[in-house]
């Protein structure tokens, strides 16, 4: 594998699923990474996986909805690698419900967790990225931000203003050599979309019927998977991707292509 990160240094929230596969991936590149996940467990086999690879990879308990957290977390990462070059935003929740079905406090939780977190990251991170020169960020964002499913009000909303605040601060910080763009998954095969085939399933419809259900929707006749999402980020957050800022890239296995009539 190219060592396309030599020398970065990396800060990727959420350690489990496309989190998980996106620190490695990193970390695999060159790159000293610091993951932040509120998942103890999650956080202690990213850990592991790192340390069996010979992987520079730290794990830091943080709930990266809250600044304080947030905070401590990269003063921490600076601390110990000198700077942050690298910032993915892969935390995230999924819930379900219209707006008059989803609770205020499901509300709040999935805007604080999928949205929030994007504006503290960003809050703390950049002013470390620009004394490094500059840098690179990716959130993580959904095609449910572009066009959604029923019954996902909140999540629907959470995605689509990512798309937004990846544009906004684009604008705001090309000035600083910082570029900003954001990934559209599709379905991919993450401890998400298992809890997502768990709660939808039929009567008698196991988890892995509903996994291949999701991925007959999509043109290519199949899901995605982490790594392929991974390498993505990887390209967008990499030397060979410097031109590009303030987009969205689609990862949907061509969803939306089309239009189901």
């Amino acid at each position: 594998m190219e060592r396309d990160f030599e020398g970065k240094v990396a800060v990727v929230t959420g350690t489990t699923g496309i989190g998980e596969g996106a620190a490695l991936r990193l970390a695999r590149g060159g790159a000293s990474v610091c993951a932040l996940g509120i998942d103890t467990a999650a956080n202690a086999r990213l850990a592991g996986m790192a340390r069996e690879q010979g992987l520079v990879l730290q794990t830091i308990a943080a709930d990266v909805s809250k600044a304080a957290d947030v905070e401590k977390a990269f003063a921490e990462t600076v601390a110990r690698f000198g700077g942050i070059d690298v910032l993915v935003n892969c935390a995230g929740i999924q819930t379900y419900g219209t707006v008059v079905t989803t609770t205020l406090e499901d509300w709040d939780r999935v805007i604080d967790v999928n949205l929030k977190s994007i504006y503290l990251t960003g809050h703390f991170a950049i002013p470390y990225m620009i004394r490094r020169g500059g840098g690179a960020i990716v959130h993580i964002a959904s095609v449910q931000g572009h066009a959604c499913q029923r019954n996902v009000a909140g999540y629907a909303a959470s995605k689509g203003a990512i798309h937004a605040l990846t544009r906004s601060m684009a604008l705001d910080h090309a000035k600083d050599n910082i570029r900003v763009n954001s990934v559209s998954p599709g379905s991919v095969r993450t401890p998400m979309l298992e809890f997502a085939a768990r709660e939808l399933g039929g009567p008698g419809q196991g988890m892995e019927d509903k996994i291949v259900e999701f991925g007959a929707k999509h043109p290519l006749g199949r899901v995605g998977t982490i790594e392929e999402i991974a390498d993505l980020i990887a390209f967008l957050a990499g030397p060979h991707c410097g031109f590009c800022t303030g987009a969205d890239f689609l990862a949907d296995g061509g969803l939306k292509a089309g239009l189901s009539v």
